[in-house]
């Protein structure tokens, strides 16, 4: 009789979980010794610069404010979410219109030369136009300090956007709608099948270029026009000198920014690998 032989455990799955678990390491080894220089760096910064409060009071600082982040005592004395929900609110109210303005002009941009060749000069007239320079403008025009704002991030958040997606649709192969058009594609269906999806790596970055430009100006413009929000705070803690207030904004807002940044980083890199 034949002895069986004993029972071995493959070691592909041990290997891949080595692997992945390599992966990961790799992956984070670049925010964890950027983040500890950083820290290294502040801690050093706070010891000759007696203003600079050091790391571990604007912690204590940040623990005391975000234990009571609701409270609403009037004034500037409300809690740091209500600042945060009013600097998102002012944020969305100016991107939203941008993009869904901005994508259907830019596809009419690149599909259309003359319509392009009519605009673009206006375009490039008034895009390098600086953001906070079209307040005034809207505190003319709309005659309240929100809407103003909301008009200055409509505009940073617009050039993007367009130009963008209509450079995307100038990029598609010409051979591709010629094969639409031999196919008897209507506009619609070449739009959807053809122009879409190649243009569409254009429109995301476009859209999250404007969503950066659209966070940076909404916290400018809050300083400019007072009111509640991220802004507005921190302006309120320069001119009481509160440095540990000060960095805890900076940080929540560069925070927020690269959560708002992290959807379309993610859909950016899922259509680079589609391409490949």
């Amino acid at each position: 009789m034949n002895a069986r032989a004993p029972h071995r455990t493959s070691p592909a799955p041990i290997k891949d979980r080595r692997t992945t678990a390599q992966r990961m390491a790799i992956a984070l080894a670049g925010p964890v010794v950027g983040f500890a220089l950083l820290l290294g760096l502040w801690k050093t910064g706070s010891l000759s610069m007696p203003r600079v409060p050091p790391p571990e009071q604007t912690l204590s600082a940040a623990l005391r404010l975000f234990s009571d982040p609701f409270h609403d005592y009037g004034g500037h004395d409300i809690g740091i979410a209500w600042n945060i929900a009013a600097s998102l609110g002012h944020l969305l109210a100016g991107y939203t219109p941008a993009l869904m303005l901005g994508l259907p002009a830019g596809i009419a941009l690149g599909r259309l030369p003359m319509l392009s060749a009519v605009s673009m000069p206006v375009i490039s007239l008034f895009r390098p136009v600086s953001p906070l320079a079209w307040l005034p403008f809207g505190l003319l025009i709309f005659q309240t300090q929100q809407h103003a704002t909301t008009w200055a991030i409509f505009v940073c958040s617009l050039w993007p956007v367009m130009l963008s997606t209509a450079e995307g649709i100038r990029k598609v192969p010409r051979d591709y709608m010629n094969v639409g058009k031999v196919l008897g594609l209507s506009e619609w269906r070449a739009f959807k099948r053809i122009l879409l999806p190649s243009a569409l790596p254009n429109m995301v970055s476009g859209a999250r270029q404007a969503l950066g430009s659209a966070w940076i100006v909404t916290i400018a413009a809050e300083m400019f026009m007072g009111g509640r929000g991220m802004g507005s705070w921190l302006r309120h803690e320069l001119v009481s000198l509160n440095g540990q207030n000060i960095l805890i904004a900076i940080l929540v807002i560069g925070g927020l920014g690269l959560l708002l940044d992290l959807p379309a980083t993610m859909l950016k890199r899922k259509l680079d690998r589609q391409k490949i």
